[in-house]
This record gives C-alpha cells, sequence and structure tokens, in this order.
C-alpha cells in the first residue's frame, strides 16, 4: 500500500498542528489505544488493494482508491472505523455486540480486536468501490 501526504483542507485533529500522514498520527496516540490502532490499520491494510494509499481526510486516516474506502480513528479507550453506512446495515447481524452509529463502529481498546470481521468490513467496501466504477 502506497502513502500519501493529505490535501491542504482543514483539519480536526488534536491541536494547533493536523497530522500530515498516518505514521504521524499514530505517534501522537497514547496506550492502550495505540496497539488496537495498530491492529486495525494492519487488518484494513491487508484487505485493500495493494494500490491503495493512505491518508488523512477530515483529521483522520483514511484508506483510498479512486475515492475514500474507509476512516480509521482511535480515541482514548477504543479505536473506530468508518466504513460507510450501508456496509455497517449489510453486516448488522455480525456487529450486535459492538457499539455503532450510521457510519461508525468502536472497537474497545481493552478487548481483543476483530480483526477476521474487520477485513470483512473492508473487504465489501472494496467490492461496493469496483461497482461504482464499473457503471
Amino acid at each position: 500500500m502506497k502513502k500519501v501526504k493529505s490535501s491542504s483542507r482543514g483539519s480536526a485533529a488534536k491541536g494547533n498542528n493536523a497530522t500530515k500522514n498516518v505514521d504521524e498520527y499514530l505517534a501522537r496516540v497514547p496506550e492502550p489505544a495505540r496497539g488496537t490502532f495498530i491492529k486495525l490499520r494492519a487488518a484494513i491494510r491487508s484487505a485493500v488493494p495493494a494500490e491503495a494509499v493512505e491518508t488523512i481526510s477530515y483529521g483522520i486516516p483514511a484508506v483510498k482508491h479512486d475515492r475514500v474506502l474507509v476512516w480509521f480513528a482511535a480515541f482514548s479507550n477504543h479505536c473506530s472505523l468508518f466504513p460507510t453506512a450501508s456496509v455497517i446495515e449489510e453486516f448488522k447481524d455480525e456487529l450486535k455486540g459492538f457499539s455503532t452509529s450510521k457510519g461508525t463502529i468502536q472497537f474497545p481498546s481493552d478487548k481483543p480486536l476483530p480483526t477476521a470481521l474487520i477485513k470483512k468490513l473492508v473487504k465489501a467496501r472494496v467490492a461496493q468501490n469496483e461497482s461504482k466504477k464499473r457503471r
């Protein structure tokens, strides 16, 4: 997966200095969320096409392949995946044990990360993206 610099858009990142890339974002993440974030990032990267790139979008990490596939972020006691509302709806039965909203899934930092489920969610988002390209 390639890495790209973020756009010059404003950011919601903490502090006056917005993060410029995912590695810089990771450096600011405290434990225990950092360990969860690293695993989440690895699961996402393993499920996207090799040509996909990491970037910062809306102040948080994202993975793009023609368009943003997913966003992901670390918070004090959880990490979140933003795979779009349609993916969450598609997998709502498998997500019953997790805190979700219309477009967000939260994974607590003190519990094992469901990497197989995360890969399924990301692959579903990749498939959506591919079907939109063919139209």
